[in-house]
């Protein structure tokens, strides 16, 4: 009987072994292919989570994998460590938010590391040092100095009583999402990144971007929004004045029915204050804060100015509203609202009692037009077909009506065809203490001057307080006093700190040249790591990122290629986006509902604190706030970090969400323990050679199987399958725990097996590689080739259905032809009952396939 497998301690000399031999620490070898593989750095929250557990196995696998094919293996971490939460802890605890950050970076090192991770840890970088941060700046300055970077007044969310700016997702009912206060629209002064001017090269590159998933890259596609449109000048009646207006459907414009200015148009100002309720309705407008979700999803609301406008084309006039949905970021601020072809409109017009004139007749499945009317329309008509109602654009298509109507304008003169797009320039400024300081400075006498680049980086001060609303940085009694660079005279520094997505966006491009105090990155060190046809090769993180972290990432690498930092054009070749990790609940007799943390799990069985029966429930994303969430630390101490990793590789496809459960886990730590037994139990029966022949059947059988696994496990790791790698390996252990020869054989099976599960449970297979007495690690082993001729099979494993239904399995010669294969079916006695004596009709059999008996 062999000794019992001690996880805890052979999972820790493992670790220390990898460690203290630099098994992870790489440098650039021009004689070997580079891999980078790069997971989504956390934030130090405190705590890794089940989530972090999967992010990083998944990435691991990667790592290890293409390790041991022969690659340079680029795996770095770091910490994504400026942000908002450590504020909110200064102000809750009472901590400084860099000590707060500081703490739990060494956590969640120490708890990344216990998962036994082949992170080159000597490449870790930290945003909020200034040893990372300084680089931003200086980047900074380059993109101000190339007109990349630049200030003007923009419509913020602003929360009156903490007196900061609030990102759109931090505006809950139009209230801020800690103070409850509400929400106020407020123009101030912001730094913004001119990510408009790469519009054209992300939308085109991103379609080339073959490895990402479909779905984000048409997200990025959506975010940018390149349409073409009109944009052409409205008159308004007894005024001078003119109102521009973009649309991308010139073709409904005879359907026009009223014309909406943005609440915060200048128009707006001008036409509205004259009657009475305007001031109300624009603080319920700016109540909403600057998030389109909010106002797409907002009760559609509009504000009559009086005024009333119209077009040398259209021949009457419409009614001017100022409305709650029109985005004076989109456009020009004015639309023209068409209530019977937009459902926006469709909404506000019969809300206003506002005319709905269809323009465009539908096409049905016959081809033929079928006329709409106001009266019978239930909902606005977004499909294509011919326009009617349209004057001299009768009977053209929706397509010729467009370009007709765009000839015409730009014939008088009012208007032209034009590119739009829905993309934003970055606003980055954020006025918070816990950021990277912009690296600028305001002088009454210069203006908005640069800091010069000897005087880099800016560093926060230590000494602030939290202990009243708004930026500490602007309260600080001298760290914003400071004297002109260009004229010597008193100035101040720019208070706002960089939106912690500015970190993210290059960190990739640091791992590279983590130790450099003069540069962002060597541009050698980015040639190797990250050269124009080959950056990051796997990239892995949460599908939330989706659009702002790699649109800005993938604008940064454009921008620092062009200031002469990089050569490559995007930073991340393939991309994968895991599932998130969801948590079971619980019903008691009384039908309440129960979390994990309030349930006992006893031999299979689940009771609550009482030691009553309780049944399995609902499922939920594992959250903090519901207390459904699994400490990784306590699964690894209970189970080690090899069973949590397999779970998390095998119980579900990685893209998938992940149901965690106790069930699972323990299944996982089972097995690892009965492939150590299997291991132990054979190892000092097995002879030192390979195999050079197989004289049995069962032998060339498990070679059989052993290869195909090799193929198999291989093809699924490239393939991002992990789960059917994993079933795999399991198939393999299954054979050959069956195999009873203690022979070549054996061991070939053995230590395939265990070179195949190092990517997924190294410490393990580390374990056991060293059982079967291996000088070497076997993190320095190269990964098995199968051997073809073994992959070819002498037979093939088939069902045989009767008049459709599976009746029974043959194994017949890989070269059977159909006389073969129908004695054999036919002799099946699971086939006889079925046929009962009937005469069979007709046999089809498809080669490795299926047959087919059909009976009368």
């Amino acid at each position: 009987m062999s000794e019992r497998y001690n996880i805890k301690s052979a999972e820790a000399k493992w670790q220390k072994i990898w460690d203290e031999r630099g098994c992870f620490t790489v440098t650039e070898d021009p004689s070997k292919p580079k891999y980078y593989v790069l997971e989504m750095f956390p934030y130090p929250s405190g705590r890794i989570h089940v989530g972090h557990v999967r992010n990083y196995t998944l990435g691991d696998v990667v790592a290890r994998f293409r390790r041991a094919q022969g690659y340079n293996v680029l795996h770095p971490m770091g910490w994504d460590a400026f942000g908002l939460p450590a504020e909110n802890a200064a102000i809750e605890r009472g901590a400084h938010p860099k000590d707060w950050t500081l703490e739990n970076i060494n956590i969640m090192r120490d708890q990344l590391k216990s998962m036994g991770l082949s992170i080159d840890w000597s490449r870790e970088i930290t945003t909020c040092l200034p040893d990372y941060y300084r680089h931003e700046q200086a980047m900074f300055l380059e993109f101000f100095k190339r007109g990349l970077a630049y200030r003007k007044e923009s419509m913020v969310n602003w929360d009156p009583v903490d007196n900061t700016v609030l990102a759109n997702e931090q505006v809950i009912d139009g209230k801020g999402w800690r103070t409850g206060a509400p929400v106020e629209r407020r123009k101030l002064s912001q730094w913004f990144l001119k990510i408009t001017d790469y519009a054209d090269e992300l939308l085109e590159c991103v379609q080339k971007l073959e490895r990402w998933p479909e779905k984000v890259r048409i997200m990025q596609e959506n975010w940018i929004g390149k349409s073409q449109g009109l944009q052409f000048q409205w008159e308004i009646v007894g005024r001078t004045e003119k109102i521009d207006v973009f649309t991308t459907r010139p073709d409904t414009f005879f359907g026009a029915s009223f014309m909406a200015l943005a609440p915060d148009h200048p128009l707006s100002q001008t036409l509205g204050p004259h009657r009475a309720g305007y001031e109300d309705f624009i603080k319920q407008c700016q109540a909403l804060g600057t998030s389109e979700a909010a106002i797409e999803q907002a009760e559609k609301l509009g504000f009559d100015t009086g005024f009333r406008a119209t077009h040398p084309m259209l021949g009457y006039e419409v009614p001017i509203y100022i409305a709650n949905f029109v985005l004076m970021d989109y456009g020009t601020g004015a639309i023209f609202g068409v209530p019977a072809h937009d459902q926006r409109d469709f909404e506000f017009a019969k809300k206003y009692e506002l005319k709905i004139l269809p323009v465009i007749e539908p096409i049905k499945g016959d081809g033929v037009n079928h006329s709409v009317s106001a009266q019978n329309m239930k909902e606005a008509y977004l499909g294509d077909g011919t326009l009617i109602n349209s004057h001299f654009l009768n009977g053209m298509s929706v397509a010729q009506a467009k370009a007709e109507i765009i000839r015409r304008c730009e014939e008088q003169g009012t208007g032209k065809g034009v590119t739009q797009y829905r993309l934003r320039d970055w606003g980055i400024s954020r006025q918070r203490y816990w950021g990277c300081p912009i690296p600028m400075i305001h002088c009454q006498s210069c203006g908005v001057v640069p800091v010069p680049e000897d005087q880099l980086p800016v560093t926060l001060p230590d000494d602030v307080t939290f202990d009243a609303p708004g930026n500490p940085l602007a309260r600080h009694p001298t760290w914003k006093h400071t004297t002109c660079p260009a004229c010597a005279k008193a100035a101040t520094r720019e208070t706002d700190t960089f939106d912690t997505f500015f970190e993210s966006s290059w960190y990739q491009f640091r791992y590279c040249d983590p130790r450099n105090e003069k540069q962002p990155v060597a541009k050698s060190k980015a040639a190797y790591w990250m050269p124009k046809t080959s950056s990051v090769e796997q990239y892995i993180g949460g599908v939330e990122h989706a659009v702002l972290h790699l649109l800005y990432a993938r604008f940064f690498t454009k921008a620092m290629r062009d200031c002469g930092y990089v050569d490559c054009d995007e930073p991340f070749m393939g991309l994968f986006t895991q599932g998130m990790v969801t948590h079971v609940t619980y019903k008691d007799s009384a039908g309440k509902w129960l979390y994990p943390s309030e349930v006992k799990f006893e031999d299979g069985k689940t009771f609550d604190a009482k030691g009553r029966p309780v049944t399995m429930g609902r499922i939920e994303k594992m959250s903090k706030s519901k207390k459904n969430v699994v400490d990784p630390e306590d699964i690894m101490d209970a189970y080690g970090a090899d069973a949590a990793r397999l779970f998390i590789l095998s119980d579900s496809p990685p893209e998938r969400d992940l149901e965690w459960t106790e069930s699972g886990i323990e299944g996982a730590w089972r097995y690892i323990n009965r492939l150590h037994r299997m291991v132990m139990e054979v190892a000092p029966q097995l002879p030192a050679s390979s195999p050079s022949q197989q004289d049995s059947e069962s032998a060339l059988a498990l070679r059989r199987i052993t290869h195909k696994t090799i193929a198999g496990v291989t093809a699924d790791i490239e393939a991002f399958a992990m789960n059917k790698a994993v079933a795999k390996i399991r198939e393999l252990s299954n054979a050959i725990m069956e195999y009873k020869p203690r022979d070549a054989i054996l061991r070939e099976a053995i230590e395939t097996l265990i070179k195949l599960m190092n990517p997924m449970i190294p410490h393990l297979a580390e374990e056991l590689w060293q059982t079967l007495e291996h000088k070497t690690l076997l993190v320095d082993e190269h990964w098995p080739k199968a051997d073809s001729a073994l992959l070819i099979a002498d037979t093939v494993t088939i069902g045989v259905q009767v008049n459709g239904k599976l009746r029974a399995s043959i194994t017949l010669p890989a070269s059977a032809d159909a006389a073969q294969a129908q004695a054999i079916a036919l002799a099946e006695p699971n086939v006889q009952k079925s046929l009962d004596g009937k005469p069979v009709k007709k046999f089809i059999y498809v080669p490795a396939k299926i047959v087919n008996v059909v009976v009368g």
